[in-house]
């Protein structure tokens, strides 16, 4: 099992902008250095708290600061992009990062992004709308044939190509046919995994839904799979979830209620889930009423935090509850304070992972 980095990022409105993208690129950094396999990172253009709109031009100065840790965009949005636009910047990413590259891709999420791009959620048109532009991007990859394509979401020519002054759809990836594809799944059996299994992409279940969620998702990719005969691996599995680690277990409870894991969850995560009505999806019993979702249920029941001896029960019994996954995913918040966060990052690929290292 590898580890892995998941940033949506997590800033409070009013935060300083310039300074937000250098921390979150010190965090890269770090975590290159302590021996992290990869970070994702994520994009929302009307979410203050979730401030990259651009997660592409994050990666490529991220590229440049660090050697060995694997970027992705988590997710690139395909409502918010046109097809033809969005396959020339991933294809160019993809060559700046000479493999160091995952292209996350869905359907979006929050609700102000909907509204800009002129989608109604309630309809699931996003989902349709997302489907047919990755596979667009993937014919145009492949095979770009010149002429007019046209939907209700985009409109654009591929013009004939002239031979003499170079001129066609040129730009494919670095990586052949593309670069490795990540979708993630939220509800239960969900739909996009089972997508994620049918095409052989990378599987990944998000931070905020109990195990018995989780367990339902691989069986959604097997579902999948066998629709096109594919055999799916779990070492392609990528887990999410909220640690934090310190010396003592007392420690890393008392930090992260205190800290900014609980005035992220608190003051955004909470809110927003509940203006949606979808706090049930944090629930490991779908009967508790919404308010005992708080901080101290989630400690308990959904976050990983404690000792490193503590922390590394957790996600071994994680583990061998979901029946196995490849890449555990910690998600990011602000390293407040710095030495706190940086130590906890430091146990976890230092002390905790070495415990693990059989479950394979």
């Amino acid at each position: 099992m590898e580890l892995g980095y998941f940033m949506m990022p997590l800033h409070p409105p009013g935060s300083d902008f310039t300074k937000t993208l250098n921390d979150d690129l010190e965090q890269v950094v770090t975590l290159d250095a302590l021996g992290y396999r990869e970070a994702w990172i994520g994009e929302h253009f009307t979410a203050e708290w979730e401030n990259i709109p651009a997660p592409d031009l994050f990666i490529a100065q991220a590229l440049a600061m660090t050697e060995n840790i694997i970027l992705g965009t988590g997710v690139t949005c395909m409502p918010n992009h046109d097809p033809f636009m969005i396959s020339h910047r991933i294809a160019q990413l993809d060559h700046m990062a000479r493999g160091r590259f995952y292209w996350g891709v869905g359907s979006g999420g929050f609700p102000g992004d909907f509204t800009v791009f002129g989608f109604d959620p309630r309809t699931g048109e996003q989902r349709t709308m997302t489907r047919d532009a990755i596979d667009l991007v993937l014919q145009l990859w492949d095979d770009p044939k010149p002429g007019l394509y046209e939907s209700k979401y985009w409109k654009f020519n591929v013009p004939e190509p002239v031979e003499e002054i170079g001129l066609r759809f040129h730009l494919k990836p670095y990586q052949k046919p593309h670069p490795p594809i990540g979708v993630a799944g939220v509800t239960e059996k969900s739909e996009t995994l089972v997508i994620a299994g049918e095409k052989g992409w990378i599987p990944m279940s998000i931070n905020l839904v109990p195990t018995r969620v989780i367990k339902t998702h691989w069986d959604a990719v097997e579902e999948g799979a066998r629709k096109s005969g594919r055999v799916p691996n779990r070492s392609q599995w990528r887990v999410a979830r909220e640690i934090y680690v310190a010396d003592t277990t007392e420690q890393a409870r008392r930090q992260a209620l205190d800290g900014v894991m609980r005035r992220d969850y608190e003051q955004y995560v909470l809110r927003s889930l509940g203006r949606i009505n979808m706090l049930g999806m944090m629930k490991a019993n779908p009967e508790m009423p919404d308010a005992e979702v708080t901080p101290e249920y989630l400690l308990d029941e959904i976050w990983i935090v404690g000792s490193p001896d503590e922390v590394a029960d957790k996600i071994r019994r994680l583990y061998n509850d979901v029946g196995g996954f490849g890449v555990l995913v910690a998600v990011g918040h602000e390293w407040q304070p710095k030495d706190s966060w940086v130590k906890s990052m430091t146990l976890l690929a230092e002390e905790v992972m070495p415990r693990l290292a059989d479950l394979n």
